[in-house]
């Protein structure tokens, strides 16, 4: 081992030494001044503190909140009425006047129309209070017209130039019961309607349905029947409200039984439907699930009308394509979302939808569907959304979807 000259070793310990020293001289704080020193870092954290003010929303923001304050307080008696009589009518103009009959029950009567002549006029009374907050009563009433509903013909080989208008008005009473028998998700429905079809010629730049088929080519053309449409549902609905929610499911099962005194167009029809909301990043994305499927049965001896037939396309199912687009005996539906939360009154999403429809219950396979991309925006509050607009696009061009209410 190399050893270390003695002269070095003397030269360290004293530089050590000298630096003791220099430290031993440096003022160190007393307990009275740190204590002091304290105070005033304390002091000068509330002084900042106090000048702290909440963070300002953009004026697009702002604007979206106010409006969503407005159309969803509750507070306003009378309100916009967005639905039109019927799918397909275009842009609608409505208000309706709400007013409470008790501490929970109330009534509200509202109208609706188009340019294109749909014209929807009802009053409902709800009664959400009943069996100790577990069931909801709802009883209807209401006139409704359709000047220019589209056919297009049956299955999925029809094409957009196969269309062909009806018209129709209908008077309508109706009362649904619905109840969660404990405080879970477990829910029952049943419902009694009572309502008339009657026919009439269509309206719009394409020829009327009489022009085109004849009541040996088209069941039920020309028919005006009586209905009375029974109805019931067991599901599963774990949703914290039905016109938006970001968690939660619904699995249900809807039996309907469509009743003409006249036994010549009676039928039964069943609905499977299921919805499963699945929340990422505590609630800020949403991945939104919707399969729907329509069954009808026909009664022995009975010719279901082409109007009451199942069918697809419009703004909650088939976006891209025109409303009535598809139909026949049976139909099914799927659609994905990928919800994403701008703000607290705003969401976006983009989506695909797919449908089907089919003479055959067996022919409802997951081929050769019809199906389309899109993006949206929704405007919502916690319990509902009272606009929704989306662009879509699928095989037969690109749309636009203005709606009062959330797609599923």
């Amino acid at each position: 081992m190399r050893r270390v000259p003695f002269v070095i070793v003397l030269a360290l310990l004293a530089c050590a030494r000298v630096a003791d020293a220099q430290s031993s001289d440096d003022p160190q704080p007393s307990p009275a001044q740190a204590t002091s020193r304290a105070g005033l870092i304390e002091q000068a954290q509330d002084a900042k503190a106090q000048k702290l003010t909440p963070a300002e929303p953009g004026k697009a923001e702002k604007y979206v909140t106010d409006l969503s304050e407005i159309m969803l307080s509750g507070q306003l008696h009378w309100h916009p009425f967005w639905q039109s009589a019927y799918a397909g009518g275009g842009f609608t103009i409505g208000a309706g006047y709400m007013r409470f009959v008790s501490p929970y029950n109330f009534l509200d009567v509202r109208g609706s129309f188009t340019p294109s002549g749909y014209k929807r006029v009802e009053a409902e009374l709800i009664a959400p209070g009943l069996f100790g907050q577990r069931g909801t009563l709802s009883v209807l009433g209401g006139w409704r017209e359709a000047t220019q509903v589209g056919f297009y013909g049956f299955g999925m080989s029809s094409a957009v130039g196969d269309r062909a208008n009806y018209g129709f008005t209908q008077p309508y009473a109706s009362a649904l019961l619905e109840v969660f028998p404990a405080r879970n998700a477990f829910l029952l429905r049943g419902g009694l309607e009572l309502s008339q079809w009657k026919q009439q010629a269509g309206a719009g730049d394409v020829p009327s349905v009489d022009q085109v088929y004849t009541p040996a080519t088209l069941p039920g053309l020309g028919t005006q029947p009586v209905y009375w449409h029974s109805q019931g549902t067991i599901g599963v609905d774990s949703r914290p409200a039905r016109g938006y929610a970001r968690r939660g499911a619904f699995y249900g099962v809807t039996i309907h039984d469509f009743t003409d005194p006249d036994a010549r167009a009676g039928f039964n029809q069943v609905d499977y439907e299921a919805i499963q909301h699945i929340p990422i990043l505590r609630d800020t994305w949403v991945v939104s699930l919707h399969g729907w499927a329509q069954t009808t049965y026909q009664k022995e001896g009975q010719q279901i009308p082409f109007f009451m037939m199942p069918s697809i396309g419009g703004g909650s199912d088939l976006r891209a394509y025109a409303s009535w687009r598809l139909r026949d005996l049976n139909s099914l539906v799927l659609q994905a979302e990928w919800r994403v939360m701008v703000n607290r009154y705003l969401d976006m999403a983009l989506f695909y939808d797919a449908g089907k429809v089919a003479a055959k219950r067996t022919d409802l396979t997951l081929t050769n569907m019809k199906n389309d991309v899109g993006l949206g925006f929704r405007l919502h509050g916690q319990l509902a959304t009272p606009l929704r607009i989306e662009f879509t696009h699928g095989s037969e061009g690109f749309g636009l979807v203005l709606s009062a209410s959330q797609a599923f």
